[in-house]
């Protein structure tokens, strides 16, 4: 059986692999199929897609599929909403994905400024890690502060310096759900909500959050899922069928910023068949 991985990140973004790299290893890892889908930005794809052809002139066959992880707001929350085959060179998609990227900076800058009035000797440069092209998140922050001892691991860093409820955390302007799923739809993508357990929501309120986003427009739901346990699958699965919605798949890749994630396999025990793949695919054929 073939598998894939469908939320995969690079260095363009907050993985810490070029997406060269990741493709490689997709190689190594004899994956069917992945999706790069970095953090509100589509510049690591075209780099991915010539890693891609170099592999199949070498005689493997890696489906390189273009993506993106688009941030919303839902009360007050962050919710992420994945598009997969996107086309990365429309010029609207790009458009609002630039002004989201200026956002962020001036969010960085202003937690750069908080941070720097407690004493701690960070710049915008230093969030770089020689990456000019990098979309910065709060991972590299914790990465910098890890880096230079001020905390010990990611979960101190964002305890004491990086979380909501912190003094130095500064909000981001996000587009609205709606937006964000008429973006990937008109830019001929897949729009599916990324990992639906980890927004902490109760049942019912995951429920109300589908059935909206549904209404927007949404296709997908991650099922499949590194963090998942127990029952988890079981009941993403159901709002699959209770909403006609697509399954999708991923491990949510970050390199050594998320290190007991591999690619492909997740925490050891992933399994996402290419299957997935086919019925994405059925799908943008029969729209």
């Amino acid at each position: 059986m073939k598998y894939v991985d469908l939320h995969v990140h690079t260095n363009v973004s907050d993985g810490t692999l070029t997406p060269t790299e990741v493709v490689n290893l997709a190689v190594q890892k004899k994956l069917a199929a992945i999706a790069i889908t970095d953090h509100d930005t589509i510049y690591g794809i075209e780099e991915a897609k010539r890693a891609a052809l170099a592999q199949r002139e070498n005689g493997y066959e890696l489906e390189l599929i273009s993506g993106v992880e688009i941030s919303a707001e839902y009360k007050k929350k962050d919710i992420h909403i994945l598009g997969l085959f996107v086309n990365e060179k429309d010029p609207h998609l790009q458009d609002i994905l630039s002004k989201a990227l200026k956002e962020r900076d001036e969010r960085n800058q202003k937690m750069i400024d908080n941070l720097s009035a407690d004493d701690i000797d960070i710049t915008l440069d230093d969030l770089l890690f020689d990456e000019p092209n990098t979309v910065i998140t709060r991972a590299h922050f914790a990465r910098f502060l890890i880096e230079h001892g001020y905390v010990k691991d990611n979960n101190e860093a964002f305890l004491k310096y990086l979380g909501y409820d912190t003094k130095y955390y500064v909000p981001r302007n996000y587009l609205t759900p709606k937006d964000a799923i008429s973006l990937i739809l008109q830019a001929g993508g897949i729009p599916v909500l990324a990992h639906p357990l980890l927004y902490q929501l109760s049942l019912e309120e995951l429920n109300l959050l589908i059935s909206e986003l549904k209404s927007y427009g949404l296709v997908g739901l991650e099922t499949i899922y590194s963090a998942n346990t127990g029952f988890d699958e079981g009941i993403i699965r159901r709002y699959v069928n209770k909403y006609e919605l697509l399954m999708t798949g991923g491990s949510d890749f970050h390199g050594s910023n998320k290190p007991r994630i591999e690619l492909g396999s997740g925490m050891g025990n992933l399994k996402i068949p290419y299957q997935l793949v086919k019925e994405l695919k059925c799908y943008l054929n029969n729209k």
